[in-house]
C-alpha cells in the first residue's frame, strides 16, 4: 500500500461538498474495504482525540467519503477552510496508523491512540485555526453573500460587491463591515473536455453586448472587460478569486478545468448557471479518474455549486451527460445539434428549456410551444465557418443555454454570436484561419481525439487539393492515447504529416519516444515513409509544413508548446504577402518576436 498524493480541498469536489482533505492511495493488491474500515477509525480516534468538529455534528454521515478506483482508494473528510493543512497531516496519520495495524492482521484501536502524534497535530491546528475567519464566513453566509479564503486573503462579496482584507487583520472586522454594500454578482461555471475556452470567451463577447464587464479566466489567461489581467493557466481556484476580488467585474465567466476540480475542489461555492460542453477521453488515470463514466462525474461537479433558482446547461448529444440529467438539483437546459432528439422533445413537453439547432438557426425554446426565440443563423456566426465548424456549433448553443441562464437581452446574444470570431486576438489557438495566397492554414488546439476529430470534420467541410497535419503528444498521455491521437490524424487522409517532438512537455518520456510511437502507428496504418516528417520543435514542424504546401493545400497546424510563436509567424506571412511556392523569408526560418 502506498500514498500516491495528500491535499487539501478548498471547495466543492468530486468527493466532497465542501472543502476538506484527501489522500490517494494505490492499495496494491490490499483488501480496499479492510483498509477503508481501519482509515475511518483510525481517523475517528484522532479527531475525537483533538476535540475536532469536521463538520456539524447531526451531520457526521457527510462528514468523510471515499472512492474506490482500480487498485486504489481516496478517502476524503469535511474540514474548516482555516484547518485545511492541519486536516492533511491528520488524514496522512490516520493513514499510517491504520497501514501499520493492518500489517500486523490487525484494525486501530483507541488505547493506541499515538499520543506524540496527537500532541503535535494539537499544536499545528491551534496555530492554524483563525476562529474569527469562521465567525465571518458564517455571517456572510448569514448575509447571502460569498466569502473567499487563501492563505494570504480573505474576501467578502463578489465583483464590485467585494472587499478584501489581508487575513491577520480580520479578526475584529465583522462588526465593522459595510454589509448593505456587501453582494454577489452573477457566476458561470464552464466545463467539458474540449470547447470550454472557446465558450467562456464567447460568453465574454454576449456580456460586452449586453453592457457588463465580464471577469474572464480559461486555461490562457484572466481578463476584464478588454483588460488582459494575467496569461496563464488560471482555470483553477485561484483564477476563480482573481476575478470575483476584481471590483469592476460584473459577471464572472469561469473556465473550470478537470484538473483544478481534482487538486483542489471549484474555486467557488455558488453560481447562476454551470455548462458541461462534453466529455472524452484525455489524461485519463490521474487521481484515479480512470474511465469516461469516472471523469464524466468529474465534469458534473459544477453543478453542485447552482442551485435551485439557477440552471445547469448539458450536452444533450453527450451520452454521459445526458445520463445524468436526472441527478441534477437545479433545473437543465439541455442543448443539441438535433432538434429530434426524442429525449429532449421530452424534456420540453414537461415544460424544459432547451437550445437547439433547427435548420440552419440556432433556436431557444421554452416547453413544446410556450416560446421559441430564433438567435442566428449558422452562416451568421463566424466561429461556425459557414456550418464546417461543427463543434463550435455545439459551443454557441452551449454558450446561449448559459447567457439565457443568465438573464441577459435576446439582442446582447445575437450581436455576441455574429461578432465574435476566431481570430488571434479573439480566440486564439482555437481555429485560426489564415488566406496565405491559395494555401490554407488552420492553426489550433487540438491536443486530444475529441478535439482532433471535431478540427477533422471541419477539414473535411474544406475543399482541399490536399491536406497535411503537424501533431505531437505530451509524454503524460498513456500509450493508448498517443496512438489514437495517430488513428484520429490519420483519418483525415493526409498528404504528408509532420511529427513534433514536444520537449516541454515530455513529463517522464525520454527525447523520441512519443513521436516515435506516433510514427509507428502512422505506417501500421498504411503511411507511406515518405509522407512522415520528424522536427525537433514545434515552430520548425510548422516551418517545415509551410514550406511544403502550395496552392489548393490546407495545412492544419496544432500547436501547444509555441503557440504564440507559431501565430506570429502566419500572421508575419499573411501581411508580408507571402505566397506558397516561395522561399520561407529569413524572419521565419529564424524566429519572431511574439505580439
Amino acid at each position: 500500500m502506498r500514498v500516491l498524493d495528500s491535499r487539501r480541498l478548498t471547495g466543492p469536489s468530486l468527493l466532497l461538498d465542501g472543502p476538506g482533505a484527501i489522500l490517494d492511495l494505490a492499495l496494491e493488491g490490499a483488501d480496499p474495504e479492510r483498509a477503508t474500515l481501519a482509515w475511518n477509525l483510525a481517523r475517528s480516534f484522532l479527531l475525537i482525540a483533538l476535540g475536532w468538529r469536521a463538520w456539524d455534528p447531526d451531520a457526521e454521515s457527510t462528514g468523510s467519503a471515499v472512492r474506490k478506483h482500480k487498485d486504489g482508494l481516496s478517502l476524503a473528510f469535511a474540514a474548516h477552510p482555516d484547518a485545511l493543512y492541519t486536516a492533511t497531516e491528520i488524514n496522512e496519520e490516520a493513514w499510517r496508523w491504520a497501514a501499520d495495524a493492518l500489517a500486523r492482521g490487525a484494525l486501530p484501536e483507541k488505547r493506541e491512540i499515538p499520543v506524540e502524534v496527537v500532541r503535535r497535530l494539537r499544536t499545528a491546528l491551534e496555530r492554524e485555526r483563525k476562529p474569527w475567519v469562521t465567525r465571518l464566513a458564517a455571517e456572510a453566509a448569514r448575509q447571502g453573500v460569498t466569502m473567499l479564503l487563501d492563505d494570504k486573503r480573505v474576501s467578502v462579496g463578489l465583483g464590485v460587491g467585494s472587499r478584501v482584507w489581508p487575513v491577520e487583520e480580520t479578526a475584529n472586522i465583522a462588526g465593522r463591515i459595510p454589509w448593505a454594500e456587501m453582494r454577489d454578482i452573477p457566476v458561470a461555471l464552464v466545463t467539458g473536455t474540449n470547447g470550454k475556452t472557446t465558450t467562456v470567451r464567447l460568453l465574454g463577447a454576449m456580456a460586452q453586448a449586453a453592457g457588463l464587464t465580464a471577469g474572464v479566466t480559461s486555461t490562457d489567461g484572466v481578463s476584464v472587460g478588454d483588460d488582459v489581467v494575467a496569461i496563464g493557466d488560471y482555470s483553477g481556484p485561484n483564477g476563480a478569486r482573481t476575478v470575483l476580488r476584481d471590483r469592476r467585474v460584473e459577471v464572472g465567466i469561469l473556465e473550470v478545468a478537470r484538473g483544478g476540480i481534482l487538486r483542489r475542489g471549484l474555486g467557488v461555492a455558488r453560481a447562476r448557471a454551470a455548462l458541461v460542453t462534453n466529455v472524452a477521453s484525455d489524461r485519463l488515470g490521474e487521481y484515479g479518474i480512470e474511465d469516461l463514466d469516472a471523469l464524466a462525474d468529474v465534469k458534473m461537479v459544477v453543478s453542485k455549486a447552482v442551485a435551485g433558482t439557477g440552471r445547469v446547461v448539458q450536452n444533450a448529444d453527450d451520452e454521459r451527460l445526458w445520463a445524468r440529467g436526472s441527478g441534477v438539483r437545479a433545473p437543465v437546459i439541455w442543448f443539441t445539434l438535433d432538434a429530434l432528439d426524442h429525449g429532449v422533445a421530452a424534456h420540453r413537453r414537461r415544460g424544459g428549456e432547451a437550445c437547439v439547432l433547427e435548420g440552419d438557426t440556432l433556436v431557444f425554446v421554452r416547453g413544446a410551444e410556450t416560446e421559441t426565440i430564433p438567435l442566428a443563423k449558422v452562416a451568421e456566426i463566424p466561429i461556425a465557418f459557414g456550418g464546417a465548424a461543427r463543434h463550435n456549433v455545439a459551443n454557441a448553443l452551449g454558450a446561449v443555454g448559459v447567457a439565457m441562464a443568465l438573464g441577459w437581452p435576446i439582442a446582447a446574444i445575437r450581436e455576441g454570436l455574429r461578432r465574435f470570431e476566431s481570430s488571434p486576438e479573439a480566440n486564439p489557438g482555437r481555429a485560426n484561419l489564415w488566406r496565405l495566397g491559395g494555401l490554407t492554414a488552420v492553426v489550433d488546439f487540438a491536443h486530444n481525439p475529441h478535439g482532433l476529430r471535431a478540427l477533422a470534420a471541419m477539414a473535411a467541410a474544406m475543399p482541399a487539393r490536399r491536406r497535411a497535419i503537424v501533431i505531437g503528444q505530451a509524454g503524460d498521455r498513456d500509450d493508448d492515447a498517443i496512438r489514437e491521437f495517430a488513428r484520429t490524424a490519420w483519418a483525415i487522409h493526409p498528404a504528408r504529416v509532420f511529427i513534433k517532438e514536444m520537449e516541454p512537455f515530455l513529463r517522464g518520456r525520454d527525447r523520441g519516444v512519443v513521436p516515435a510511437m506516433i510514427e509507428a502507428e502512422l505506417r501500421m496504418l498504411g503511411a507511406p515513409a515518405d509522407s512522415l516528417a520528424h522536427s525537433d520543435t514545434e515552430l520548425d514542424a510548422v516551418r517545415a509544413a509551410l514550406a511544403w504546401g502550395r496552392d489548393g493545400d490546407l495545412l492544419l497546424l496544432t500547436t501547444h508548446a509555441q503557440r504564440p510563436e507559431v501565430i506570429a509567424l502566419v500572421a508575419h506571412l499573411a501581411e508580408s504577402g507571402w505566397t506558397p511556392g516561395q522561399p520561407l523569408p529569413r524572419r521565419v526560418r529564424q524566429s519572431l518576436p511574439v505580439r
